[in-house]
């Protein structure tokens, strides 16, 4: 497996060789770079903070004690957090007016994974500039450490309480009416750190709550990216239980998605949807998602008379738009929610907490809250290539072929079919010869068949290519 080096961060295996996987080496390295690259971000300083948090994967410790040391090394003060969650060390950074985080975690991967998620003074991922050149700081080596009497300090502080309470103080949280309401919840947190903290603020919003895979032993109990096919054991503890709802949260509980109180699946895509619902029922402004996400956000804005934004995918381009527009509310259909009022990065403690004030206000089961949305299937398929150097042709042929339609081309190619209701967006991966091809549509059979008209235009396109 070789090692991906993003602007977003360092990500790889754990064991192996330096290049092929995330070693103790590699991990030396980009910190020392990051800590380097701080003195130019950020100039005019004798010493640097950095938060410093992980979830609970296996090799957590390992990494954590390295990034540590190396930052100690740097003669850059560390703010260690423990095991923490990353909307959490997000928030630390705000709190602690730090000039920066780095996050240890690789997010819904598997357990054999971790990476470096690198944040700004703002509590926010790099941009592409700033993640850029980091990456040459790294490339070029030229580090120098701190002498003895000049080494960083290490403190150790938890954030946790300070950031669920933080969640609570908002207004648009309704503590009282989720109270009134007194909720029955199962919550599948994998194992990781949102089994001891998710906990908390369901406790403190009075719900009952149902723990299931809740022990901070990194040892994930099924695949941990919050899909339906991997909460089967979730929606039958919460049809079993007769719960209002099940709570699935990724090992960094960035991401977020719901089960309803008939073990259905309330669909990762519309986390965003019902939360941006009950935040424009409150609040005016425009919305943003991602070029991937359900039209529903989009749907539910303009039918309110009010602007939606798409951007290009990646949390920190969907921050940025948000910023840009004013956004009040936005993320990714991923079960991303990011809402500004608290900070700029995807909240799963926050998400719960709006989405309970929504059903409490609602005073709907989660079924049939689903319903009031608009109803659309997304497709997620690929086109697997020899060449990457085709994909830029291809994705500049289907622009062509399509011109008649809306078309977006700030991440790969969006083609809205706006008569239809539908959607198909081609994206190339950073990582592998493949272009993804998402589409969307108000059934789960035109979505295939845009999906499939779309790659056969591909397939015709790479035979003439040929």
């Amino acid at each position: 497996m070789t090692l991906i080096k993003s602007i977003s961060g360092i990500r790889g295996t754990i064991g192996g060789k330096p290049g092929n996987s995330l070693t103790p080496i590699d991990i030396v390295k980009f910190t020392t770079a990051y800590a380097e690259e701080l003195k130019k971000r950020i100039p005019g300083k004798n010493k640097y903070k950095v938060v410093v948090g992980r979830d609970a994967r296996l090799s957590g410790e390992m990494v954590r004690s390295l990034v540590c040391g190396t930052l100690s090394a740097c003669g850059t003060d560390v703010v260690d957090i423990g095991m923490a969650s990353t909307p959490t060390t997000e928030m630390a950074v705000i709190m602690e007016k730090a000039d920066g985080g780095i996050i240890i975690t690789a997010s819904h991967n598997p357990k054999q994974w971790n990476a470096l998620k690198l944040l700004n003074q703002r509590g926010e991922f790099l941009t592409a500039s700033e993640g850029q050149a980091l990456l040459d700081v790294a490339d070029k080596g030229d580090f120098e450490f701190r002498d003895v009497d000049d080494l960083g300090t290490i403190t150790n502080t938890d954030f946790t309480e300070k950031h669920i309470k933080a969640v609570l103080s908002d207004s648009l949280v309704d503590t009282k009416a989720i109270k009134d309401k007194h909720f029955k919840v199962v919550l599948d947190a994998i194992n990781s750190i949102g089994g001891t903290t998710m906990p908390v603020l369901l406790e403190k919003l009075g719900v009952e709550c149902i723990k299931l895979n809740c022990n901070p032993t990194g040892k994930f109990a099924h695949n941990p990216e919050p899909l339906p096919a991997n909460l089967t054991d979730l929606s039958a503890t919460v049809v079993k239980e007769k719960a209002d709802l099940g709570i699935s949260v990724d090992p960094d509980v960035d991401r977020l998605a719901f089960i309803c109180e008939n073990g259905e699946p309330f669909v990762e895509e519309y986390t965003l949807v019902s939360v941006a619902d009950y935040v424009l029922d409150h609040r005016k402004g425009p919305t943003v998602s991602n070029l991937s996400s359900s039209r529903a956000l989009r749907d539910i804005t303009e039918k309110r008379g009010l602007p939606y934004y798409p951007a290009a995918v990646g949390e920190v381009n969907v921050t940025t738009k948000m910023r840009e527009k004013g956004a009040v509310i936005g993320g990714e259909g991923n079960g991303g929610v990011i809402y500004p009022a608290l900070h700029y990065g995807r909240d799963a403690y926050m998400g719960v907490a709006l989405f309970l004030s929504n059903l409490a206000h609602k005073n709907l089961k989660v079924s049939d809250l689903k319903k009031t949305y608009p109803q659309y299937f997304i497709s997620k398929n690929r086109i697997e290539l020899s060449d990457s150097g085709l994909i830029e042709e291809i994705l500049s042929a289907i622009k062509e072929k399509y011109s008649k339609e809306k078309i977006t081309d700030i991440d790969g190619v969006k083609i809205d079919f706006e008569s239809k209701k539908s959607w198909v967006h081609l994206r190339k991966s950073n990582t592998e010869p493949i272009i993804r091809v998402y589409s969307e549509a108000p059934t789960r059979t035109e979505a295939e068949e845009i999906a499939g008209e779309i790659i056969n235009q591909a397939d015709k396109i790479i035979e003439a290519i040929k």
